[in-house]
């Protein structure tokens, strides 16, 4: 469990506990959450975070699945009825040494997943990669190490690959394109002067030459042809049939892909 800022608590699912930590009651994503006592802008969350014995869980489950009444839901109806009829404990998620909330994003919104990701490349960021004392634990595939190309800094030219404040890769080509404060998965190409700012690129994009990106998740393989503009003009980017959110956050999806030609510049 982890505090939030009351106004956020529609988005999660919000308990309230006795003093052993007891859940006493819990309710899904409610419109008026319950603030916390002695604490009122703030409710307690449901970090979506669950440990249960097997074979209870198994009859939870198969309780639910014969009510007709349920949603089926697992925060709406089986956790709601546990609470009520078994002893079910809160963890409060937090650092044992300064007794503050650990680092915890909720990536249920396309807003909240970016914001997540671009707390990555940060000076100093709150949930640190590079930690060797916490390392994670995942599968690295054989693929060569980013390479950055063309270094043309002539005035009228500026053909330079180069990242700043950014992650890059493996496998990623940074072909005399520009990358700032963006993330970018294995095997990304960015092509000779395209830009690319502030954005997640999924594993397997090309960015063409000249094109500009700013505020955009751009999903797997997508490629983006030569010229292309996507987070400038946001009514262009709504008749193309992207995802634009409130923020003007653009979201392109393998759907929305024009293709184009993975030649070499």
């Amino acid at each position: 469990s982890l505090p939030v800022d009351l106004k956020d608590g529609n988005q999660f699912g919000v308990m309230q506990i006795d003093e052993t930590r007891r859940i006493i009651n819990f309710r899904e994503k409610p419109a008026d959450p319950d603030p916390i006592p002695g604490d009122p802008g703030r409710c307690l969350a449901s970090m979506g975070i669950y440990v249960f014995n097997t074979k209870f869980l198994f009859e939870q489950l198969c309780n639910d699945a014969t009510n007709s009444n349920s949603a089926h839901d697992f925060g709406k109806n089986i956790i709601p009825q546990v609470v009520q009829t078994h002893n079910v404990r809160a963890f409060p998620f937090r650092d044992r040494d300064t007794n503050q909330a650990q680092y915890w994003r909720d990536v249920g919104t396309l807003e909240a997943l970016y914001e997540a990701n671009m707390d990555l490349v940060a000076v100093q960021p709150p949930f640190n990669l590079y930690d060797m004392s916490w390392p994670i634990r995942t599968y690295h595939p054989p693929l060569p190490p980013p390479k950055f190309v063309f270094a043309d800094l002539r005035e009228g030219h500026s053909r330079a690959g180069f990242a700043l404040d950014s992650l890059i890769g493996q496998g990623g080509i940074i072909s005399g394109g520009r990358v700032e404060h963006s993330i970018l998965s294995p095997n990304v190409r960015v092509n000779s002067w395209a830009e690319v700012r502030e954005s997640i690129l999924l594993s397997n994009v090309t960015i063409g030459r000249h094109a500009r990106i700013r505020r955009a998740i751009i999903d797997k393989g997508v490629q983006i042809p030569e010229g292309m503009e996507v987070g400038y003009d946001l009514e262009a980017d709504r008749r193309r049939g992207y995802t634009v959110t409130e923020s003007g956050l653009v979201v392109i999806a393998k759907a929305d892909a024009t293709t184009v030609p993975r030649d070499l510049d």
